[in-house]
Order: C-alpha cells, then sequence, then structure tokens
C-alpha cells in the first residue's frame, strides 16, 4: 500500500508552527481582557480607533514603562497561560538574463510585492528549499546545477523555510525550532541567511534576531522582516500549594526587577569568514501605543539583496506591541494582531500531544490541540477578551528602515492578509466580530483613511450567524463569503469610502477560501463543497461572473469528492495563467482506502471550469515503504508545467500534460 509520509510530514510541520504562534499570542489575549466594551462586544468603533504610536523620552523611561505594563499583564503561569487548548490557523523576481523565457511567478496578493515562499523562479532557474537545503535547477538543461546544505548536522532538517529572491541573491527565512516553556513562549531558533547564487551557491551570512519569524515583504531588492518577542525574564518556581494571586505577586515583582535588556531585542550577525557581530535595538528606536501591554515587541528588519549584509545590520526599529499578520504595497508595510488566539485552560493536564488532522483545519474554527482533562475542581474560565484588530503602518517608500505612519483599531479579527486592501489613499479591513452574550457572529468592512487610520466608513451585516471564509478587495470593489451552512458571496461597491455597501449576494453550497481575480467580470474561487447541513464534501472550484456587482452568478464548477488541496489554506500553491486560462492546484483525494495524490490541472475561460487532467510524481520507495510525495507548487515556464514536492521536480507539457523530465531532490 502506497503510504503518504510526505502529506503527514507536511501537516505535522504545519501543526508544529501553529502552536508556536499560539503560545506567542497569550500575552495579546491576557492584555486584551482588561479593555472595556459594550455588551456583546460591540463597543463603538471611534473608541477603538484612539491609538498612536509615540517614542519614549529615553532609556529610562522605557524601562519604567514597559516594567509597569507588563507586571500589569503577567499572569500565574508568566505571559501566557499554561497550554493552548484552542488555535486558529492561517512577483518579482529579477530575471538573470534578458533572454529568460515566459514564467509564472509566486501568486502574490499585491503585484510587485514578493512574499515569501518554497520556491522561486526567474525562468532560467528554479531555486527551491527543503529538507535544510537550498538548490538550483537550470530550466534550459532541466538540471540540478548548485546546492548548499543550510543546516548544521544537530539540526532538524525538516524545519520550515521560506525564500525570497532577487538577481544573484537569496534570503532564506527560517521560522524557529519547537515551544518551549521558560517563560510559555516559542524561544526556538529564527534565522535569516543569505545566500550568494552566482556560481555554487555559498551563504554569504546569517541573521539570528531574537524572537519568531512573522514575515516579510520584498519590493525591488528591499525586504522588510516582521520578528516577534517577548522580554527574556526567568519567572521564580511556584511555591507548593502557592494561590493564583501568590503566584501572580511573584511574576509581578520578577518583571519589575527586570532590567531594560530583558525587553530589547537582540541581532547575531555572522558573514562569511565567521565573524559574529552582536547587536542590540538601541532603545531610541523603540515606540509604543498610547495603550500597551509590555509583554512583546514587533521588530522590523530591512534588508537590501543588492548590497548584502552592511555596517548598518538589519537597521532595526521595535514597537511595543503584538502582531501576526503582515501585508504589504510598494508603499506601505501594515502589521496587525489578531485579537484571540488562544483560550486559557484552567488546571488542566495534557494527557497526550498534539496529533495532526485527517485534513487541513479549517481557518476559522477552533481545532483542539490536544486532548485535556480538567481537575476536579477547575479554576474558573475567565471572561473572553473583546475581539479587536489592532493594526499599524510604516511608510516604506524610501531608503532604509521605514517610518511609522499611524496606528488604529478595529472591531474582529481577521482571516487572512487579504482581509487588508489598501486603495486610493484608504484601507479596507474585513472582520468577524463575535458576541458572546448573544453566542452569534457578523462581518463587516471598514474603510479607514491610510495617512491616520481614522475610520471613513463602514458597512456590516455580512453573514449574521457566519464567519468570513474569503475576502479579495480588486481596486473599488470587494468580494466577500462567508459561511455556515451556506455560502454568500457578497460583492461590495467600495468607490465612496465614506458610504461602502453591499450590491449583491449569491448564496450556494458549500464555500470559497480562496478568491482570485479571473479577468474582466470573472472570479474564481477555490474551497469546500458541502451538504445543506454544512458537512464539507470535498474540494470544489468555481467560476463566477461578477460582471453586474448587483447579481453575481456561478458559471462553473469543477468539483472532487473527498479531496483537499494546500491552495485552500495557502495562496502560493495555487497557479493561474492568464494568457491560457491554464490553472494547477494540489489535490489529495482519499476514497474507499484509496490515495490519488498530484496536482489537478484545469483551463479556465471566460465560461467555464474545465479539468484536464492529473500531474503526478514517481512513487518513492525507500528502505522503509514506498510513498507518493505529494506536490506543492507549480509553475508556467515557457511550454511546459513545473511542479515541485520535497522530493523532485517533475517537467510536463503544458497542452498534453505528457511527462518530459523528473529531476530527484533527495
Amino acid at each position: 500500500m502506497i503510504v503518504n509520509r510526505q502529506a503527514r510530514r507536511s501537516v505535522n510541520e504545519v501543526m508544529k508552527t501553529l502552536i508556536r504562534t499560539v503560545v506567542a499570542g497569550a500575552a495579546l489575549a491576557t492584555a486584551i481582557s482588561a479593555c472595556t466594551s459594550a455588551p456583546g462586544g460591540t463597543a463603538p468603533v471611534k473608541q477603538r480607533l484612539q491609538v498612536r504610536l509615540v517614542s519614549y523620552n529615553g532609556c529610562d523611561d522605557m524601562l519604567a514603562g514597559l516594567r509597569e505594563h507588563a507586571a500589569s499583564n503577567v499572569g500565574q503561569w508568566g505571559f501566557g497561560g499554561p497550554m493552548p487548548m484552542y488555535m486558529t490557523r492561517q512577483k518579482s523576481m529579477e530575471a538573470t538574463a534578458d533572454t529568460a523565457p515566459e514564467h509564472s511567478t509566486t501568486n502574490t496578493h499585491e503585484a510587485g510585492v514578493d512574499e515569501p515562499d518554497l520556491v522561486k523562479t526567474d525562468g532560467n532557474r528554479i531555486i527551491t528549499v527543503a529538507g535544510g537545503t537550498l538548490r538550483i535547477i537550470d530550466t534550459a538543461s532541466r538540471k540540478l546545477t548548485g546546492s548548499v546544505k543550510l543546516t548544521k548536522a544537530d539540526e532538524p532538517a525538516y524545519a520550515p523555510a521560506d525564500l525570497l529572491v532577487s538577481g544573484d541573491r537569496a534570503l532564506v527565512l527560517y521560522r524557529g525550532g519547537d515551544i518551549m516553556y521558560k517563560t510559555f513562549a516559542p524561544v526556538g531558533e529564527t534565522r535569516y541567511l543569505l545566500v550568494d547564487l552566482s556560481g555554487e551557491p555559498k551563504v554569504l551570512g546569517t541573521i539570528k534576531p531574537q524572537g519568531t519569524y512573522v514575515d516579510a515583504r520584498m519590493v525591488g531588492s528591499t525586504v522588510r522582516l516582521v520578528t516577534r518577542s517577548q522580554p527574556d525574564i526567568t519567572f521564580p518556581q511556584p511555591k507548593e500549594n502557592a494561590s493564583e494571586a501568590e503566584m501572580k505577586k511573584a511574576n509581578a515583582a520578577a518583571v519589575r526587577r527586570a532590567p531594560l535588556d530583558a525587553w530589547l531585542p537582540k541581532i547575531q550577525i555572522t558573514d562569511a569568514a565567521g565573524t559574529v557581530t552582536k547587536k542590540t535595538v538601541d532603545c531610541a528606536r523603540v515606540s509604543h501605543p498610547a495603550d500597551y501591554t509590555g509583554t512583546s515587541l514587533l521588530t522590523v528588519h530591512t534588508i537590501d539583496l543588492a548590497q548584502g549584509l552592511t555596517e548598518a545590520g538589519t537597521d532595526p526599529i521595535s514597537l511595543a506591541a503584538d502582531g501576526d499578520t503582515v501585508y504589504g504595497t510598494g508603499q506601505s508595510l501594515y502589521v496587525t494582531s489578531n485579537p484571540r488566539w488562544w483560550w486559557p485552560v484552567p488546571m488542566a493536564a495534557v494527557e497526550d500531544t498534539p496529533q495532526a488532522p485527517a485534513t487541513e483545519p479549517d481557518p476559522t474554527e477552533p481545532t483542539p490541540s490536544a486532548k485535556v482533562t480538567l481537575s476536579p475542581e477547575p479554576t474558573p474560565t475567565p471572561t473572553a477578551p473583546p475581539e479587536e484588530t489592532e493594526v499599524h503602518r510604516f511608510d516604506i517608500g524610501h531608503p532604509g528602515p521605514p517610518t511609522y505612519v499611524a496606528s488604529g483599531k478595529v472591531p474582529g479579527r481577521l482571516l487572512n492578509q487579504y482581509s487588508l486592501s489598501e486603495y486610493d489613499g484608504n484601507l479596507r479591513v474585513a472582520t468577524t466580530l463575535n458576541s458572546e452574550a448573544q453566542k452569534t457572529s457578523t462581518s463587516s468592512v471598514y474603510v479607514l483613511k491610510a495617512d491616520t487610520l481614522d475610520k471613513v466608513g463602514e458597512v456590516g451585516g455580512l453573514g449574521e450567524g457566519e464567519r468570513i471564509y474569503s475576502v479579495r478587495f480588486i481596486g473599488p470593489v470587494g468580494y466577500c463569503v462567508t459561511f455556515k451552512q451556506v455560502d454568500p458571496l457578497y460583492t461590495l461597491d467600495l468607490r465612496d469610502p465614506a458610504a461602502p455597501k453591499v450590491t449583491g449576494e449569491l448564496k450556494i453550497t458549500g464555500y470559497s477560501a480562496y478568491l482570485h481575480p479571473g479577468g474582466d467580470g470573472r472570479l474564481i474561487g477555490i474551497g469546500q463543497e458541502a451538504s445543506e447541513k454544512g458537512r464539507t464534501l470535498g474540494t470544489q472550484i468555481s467560476l463566477f461572473d461578477v460582471s453586474d456587482p448587483a447579481n453575481p452568478k456561478r458559471l462553473s464548477q469543477m468539483f472532487q469528492k473527498n479531496s483537499g488541496s494546500e491552495a485552500e489554506w495557502d495562496p502560493h500553491a495555487f497557479l493561474y495563467w492568464p494568457k491560457t486560462g491554464l490553472s494547477v492546484i494540489p489535490l489529495n483525494t482519499y476514497e474507499q482506502n484509496k490515495e490519488e495524490i498530484g496536482a489537478v490541472v484545469l483551463k479556465i475561460d471566460d465560461s467555464a471550469v474545465t479539468k484536464l487532467g492529473m500531474i503526478k510524481h514517481p512513487v518513492q520507495r525507500p528502505k522503509d515503504g514506498a510513498y507518493q510525495p505529494s506536490i506543492q507548487r507549480a509553475m508556467v515556464i515557457g511550454d511546459s508545467i513545473w511542479t515541485v514536492s520535497t522530493d523532485g521536480v517533475q517537467v510536463n507539457d503544458a497542452t498534453t500534460l505528457a511527462e518530459q523530465t523528473y529531476i530527484p531532490l533527495r
């Protein structure tokens, strides 16, 4: 029997990353619980937008402020809970020659703003990183022409990594290691490696920032990297039978004794010769909102790949704030914090380790992280904090470090970066707000003025009792999918920022988890088909006619029963080639103890979605059993489709789908 070991490895890596992110967000949830709100968590938007970042009046002022705020927000377990009970989830590389064949690039949110991914191409080369090794494939000869090992012998080769590439320079982004419980925060090694691709690839330098990697964006050759760190404070061992109040008091005392150095983020840079330089963010480069927790700092690093590592290092600036979602345009970088990434487990004993789900978790529903048993006398669960998303905007339209512009808040929580869109001087933000009192939810779109992040307008009432599953803003128009049992696709008119409005609604079964522009008056959706009771049935790809905003229609649908696709939760896995209407999507089907693993090839034209066939990689036969590699990415280069798994790269004819070459990576 073929065992899909690679699919299981990929899911396990996703789950580990999710757990690390959840624990880091615990401090934010603790802090927000102190805020006030109207019944049902629906405080006026105007009140929630009064946020401004200001600098400290010197290092002494910074230390006093951080100590006091952090001490007020520390809990019995430190900066977080004992264990998260639930968690939620969620281009333009320069060509090396003018003769590069026509090719696709990474599917990104904004044109001209590249996003990290596990594979990049300039048409002449494919650069990929997997298993701790960066590899280069020449697309003309279709051969592996270079590789460099990036992990040490004692490091896990499966550690997830992404790439950004400009010319002959690559930046490899390692997210960090597993969860550690010194302060109930991830302290694994986050690092960025600068690699020279001009000949045999070699590492030019390594950057190790303090904290965990959040995300990055690249405009031109300049990369902005966002990391999140917590203060390095060791909390006292609780005394036997200590009460919650006693534990919190002892932890607060430890916070008030902590030096400024405990908060200031550190950066370690190693050059090609092995020389190590250690830097600390200067307190003059740290700002804070009027209200903040002091339990975490965001740091934005800047690296110009064309210049490499200079004396300025990463030119970092920091904010006394939290963040987990990054969105970027050519001029702006936004960092936002989701309001509730965890739910505390009082007096809980975790009996076994988290298990990977059979299918990818739903991006909006809580997923049990472990089997939890409560003690006979559990502590009452605290009231959930109000759901609100904090937004910070930075100006990146100039060389050097970004410049802070403004901050604001909106009710509710984001789904992902596609919930944000800057257009014509305004930021559109789509959120779902859950009402604990009314046990329901509703979604809204807020329009904020980009230079101040003050509210300009809003439209609400989307999907009463439902949650956002996907959002896409295209110019002055917006599309929003909510779901519980049926899928309302809403069309939004955003031409007047002060008076956005819903213009149309389409109710169908299932939902779209990702929306993609499909040409004039067309929208492509990929997600899950569902029964009338909301039970998911398998992957579906829909073509919508949105030429009439008042009357959106579904023109065509391809449905694969009992299947799932990585493209449903990671848009980088979605390939759409407008020139021919070709689309390639990873697809794993499970039916009657049989797995079909590969990538489905579609043709999406003006009126229909048509299945052309499947691409599969060869079965791998290591000593401990055979398995089918999962295809993760697809690219069009010239007249061929290139598909990538961690085990190999395959080339198929774009017209006939006939296999041309397979290049093993193991």
